[in-house]
């Protein structure tokens, strides 16, 4: 593959910015990365599926990431890996709304609600979550952006659209301009406000091992969609294939370098199982970034 050449030593622009979460609430963006924890309330998610899927389970263990430092706790109900079962809105809910519900009594942490479906983006805002997490990025149902708009909560929109015929550019950043041209148009038409809006560039879904290391390689072009970043590579396959781990649990140590790497590239926000580590990795990481503020500092 070929990579377009960059000037690496020129520091990756950062968003200084308060991203809109609803409720109210706000989070800093800029000087420090911030961890967003997987709280899978499934029986079938490709890596912790099942350990969480009694509601005490899940709100212990969101409760525990927020005590080793996730800022968001991403509560969802329906696995999106391949071959997963699909799962009705009502089973949906049935998962993550009293997760939810109990969360947002216990504990501070931002809470975020991982779905694509509008009803259930509407009744998990209401019973506690700032943040709709869509991994459709609003092109599956686009009334998530009008409950977002409605609600003043945060939003996520993700990038699926590698690998659907007549939609795809040949150059992987190509790709993600055109898929967000169209979901940020989404957006926009239902009055979102983009201080509320961050993307995530979809690591691992409809994407090889070499385009997901592509896209790593080259994140830095993303910044000029302008618009903050928030990147989820926690246990992919294509970390397994870098580091030949063939057990998901066993990718942390990889998924951390890649949290390191992308936020000395400009991401913002990192979604992960294992946050401990990945805390870890981004305070090195920001303490570059702040090495080199300072000594650009005259």
């Amino acid at each position: 593959m070929r990579y377009s050449r960059r000037n690496d030593a020129e520091p990756a622009p950062r968003f200084s910015r308060d991203w809109k979460v609803g409720r109210g609430r706000v989070l800093e963006l800029g000087n420090r990365g911030h961890i967003m924890a997987i709280i899978n309330v499934t029986p079938d998610s490709f890596s912790d599926g099942g350990l969480h899927l009694a509601v005490q389970d899940a709100v212990a263990h969101g409760l525990a990431c927020a005590g080793e430092g996730a800022a968001i706790l991403d509560v969802g109900g329906e696995s999106t890996r391949p071959g997963a079962a699909p799962v009705s809105a009502v089973e949906e809910q049935d998962r993550v709304l009293p997760v939810i519900e109990q969360l947002a009594r216990q504990t501070d942490a931002l809470i975020s609600v991982d779905t694509y479906r509008a009803e259930t983006a509407r009744l998990a805002v209401a019973a506690g979550a700032h943040v709709i997490n869509d991994v459709h990025g609003l092109q599956r149902e686009p009334d998530v952006a009008a409950v977002a708009a409605e609600l003043a909560a945060g939003l996520c929109i993700m990038h699926t659209g590698r690998g659907r015929e007549g939609e795809i550019a040949t150059d992987v950043i190509e790709d993600q301009r055109r898929f967000f041209g169209v979901s940020l148009g989404i957006a926009d038409a239902a009055g979102v406000d983009r201080d509320a809006v961050v993307l995530d560039p979809g690591f691992g879904f409809a994407k090889n091992a070499e385009e997901n290391l592509e896209l790593m390689a080259r994140f830095r072009e993303l910044q000029t969609l302008g618009l903050p970043w928030l990147v989820g590579t926690s246990r992919k396959r294509f970390i397994g294939s870098a580091t030949g781990r063939e057990k998901a649990s066993d990718r942390d140590v990889g998924t951390a370098a890649t949290t390191a790497i992308l936020r000395l590239a400009g991401a913002a926000i990192f979604r992960v199982h294992d946050v401990a580590a990945n805390r870890d990795a981004l305070a090195i990481a920001d303490a570059v970034l702040q090495a080199q503020e300072t000594e650009r500092t005259p």
